[in-house]
């Protein structure tokens, strides 16, 4: 399995390299030279075997020899062993037709750490076989942070350094990037939005005597490997309803496009889903560049769905790299174009994109008005992000088609909107019950990328 970038002038690569790299060279994203095919045979199979036995099928033909069957399924095993519900990745009904599928039970309470534990244990695998370190540095608009930091704390092949908008996530999201106590994790509170940690990064892999200097890794969604980790959770619920037999639509809140892209992934492997439904808060760049082809950057607007708070999504160029087929030298224009402010999607593009996509967005009163309902007609308790996603698919035509909307938090991550909605406040698990007597450590940094780079390189072990 070989990777190239979406801009089109960086080397390709083998898997174990597009892993440590990131961001390539060029500015562009990693992406399969092809995408493998799943027989129908291997898919049905999928409903009897358990997450850790569908997640060795649907990424072994991503990782190529980066490692052996027996290595990869215990990288696997050790990835998943501390989740807190046995399907990893459960399936509930809200509805008739309509379902949830509850993300939240990993160690972080959100859906990145599917990605981020597995990728943990691959990059420790990897490092210590070839005696290397990493400066594993990441932006976060709150809970790719936490799960980086639970994933990494502690090992010895890699310092992690995350980056997110001081005041702007929640504070459990905060208190589980500044409580950990582990030398070689980091966190620091830059005085700007998640878009400029997210630029300041992209700099950073731009500056190659920066990156080389300090050996510079990214774990954002940017890392493809984040991306084939969460296609396994499309095939496990799908089958659950059904498939291959049976078509299925997901409806994914996403902010950087990364979790919706891996449904785009599963599909091209021959998952039969029919729709993938974008859904937006007020922030929707997305909803508006699918629904009238403008990708514009405005304002970024705090919300009640913080982790949605987002201008620039950056896996989008993974999906306009296919749509305007794989032509790198358009793609680079079009983010040319976007540094600038922003730019219009062609008609003949917007049409395929609109033959597997739909999208909306959801305001702020929907939104707690969505968690509401969902607590007093079906008694489940929705964190904003998961309503957002409920809020959207209930808007969709109705069809014999099931609605599967991915839960991507637990509601006790944000506690405030939840308790704005509904009275009650939603407590955490037992295993963090104690998050808010920790102390906290963490460094605020203006928004400027000098400092933040002097930083890293004062944080980072010799």
């Amino acid at each position: 399995m070989r990777y190239v970038s979406t801009r089109g002038k960086s080397p390709v690569l083998s898997f174990e390299e597009t892993m440590l790299t990131g961001l390539a060279p060029d500015g562009g994203l990693y992406v399969p030279e092809a995408v493998p095919q799943l027989s129908q045979e291997v898919i049905a199979a999928m409903a009897a075997q358990s997450y850790e036995e569908v997640a060795f099928t649907v990424m072994r033909p991503f990782v190529g020899d980066t490692f052996t069957d027996d290595e990869f399924r215990g990288l696997i095993d050790r990835a998943y062993a501390g989740f807190g519900h046995a399907a990893r990745a459960p399936l509930k009904e809200l509805d008739r037709g309509q379902w949830l599928c509850e993300l939240f039970h990993g160690p972080t309470l959100a859906f990145k750490d599917f990605a981020m534990q597995l990728i943990g244990q691959m990059f420790e695998h990897v490092l210590t076989k070839r005696g290397e370190r990493v400066t594993i540095v990441g932006a976060t608009s709150g809970d790719t942070g936490s799960a980086a930091i639970e994933a990494f704390k502690g090992l010895e092949s890699v310092d992690v350094i995350i980056l997110y908008p001081h005041g702007r996530v929640s504070e459990v999201q905060r208190r589980q990037m500044t409580t950990p106590v582990e030398s070689n994790v980091h966190a620091l509170a830059v005085h700007g939005t998640f878009d400029d940690c997210q630029r300041h990064l992209k700099d950073m892999f731009a500056d190659h005597a920066f990156r080389d200097n300090v050996r510079l890794a990214a774990v954002n969604s940017i890392n493809w490997a984040r991306v084939m980790a969460q296609v396994v959770y499309y095939f496990t619920a799908a089958t659950s309803l059904g498939a291959p037999e049976r078509r299925v639509n997901f409806t994914v809140p996403t902010g950087n496009f990364g979790d919706i892209y891996a449904g785009e992934i599963a599909r091209r492997m021959g998952l039969p889903i029919d729709r993938l439904v974008v859904a937006t808060n007020q922030n929707d760049i997305l909803h508006r560049a699918l629904s009238e082809g403008d990708y514009r950057v405005g304002e970024v607007i705090p919300s009640v769905s913080p982790s949605m708070d987002i201008q620039v999504s950056s896996n989008f160029e993974r999906l306009l790299f296919d749509a305007y087929d794989r032509d790198g030298a358009a793609i680079a224009q079009l983010m040319d174009e976007l540094k600038a402010g922003g730019f219009s999607i062609s008609q003949g593009v917007r049409e395929r994109l609109a033959e597997g996509f739909g999208s909306d967005s959801v305001s702020e009163d929907e939104t707690l008005a969505r968690i509401t309902a969902c607590l007093r007609d079906g008694a489940e308790l929705l964190c904003p992000h998961s309503a957002v996603g409920v809020e959207v698919a209930l808007r969709q035509p109705r069809t014999t088609t099931p609605m599967v909307t991915l839960a991507t938090a637990h509601p006790a991550k944000f506690p405030d909107a939840v308790e704005q909605a509904t009275g009650l406040r939603p407590p955490l698990p037992k295993r963090m019950a104690d998050l808010y007597d920790r102390s906290e450590r963490v460094t605020e940094v203006a928004n400027d990328l000098a400092a933040i780079q002097d930083l890293i390189r004062e944080k980072r072990r010799a």
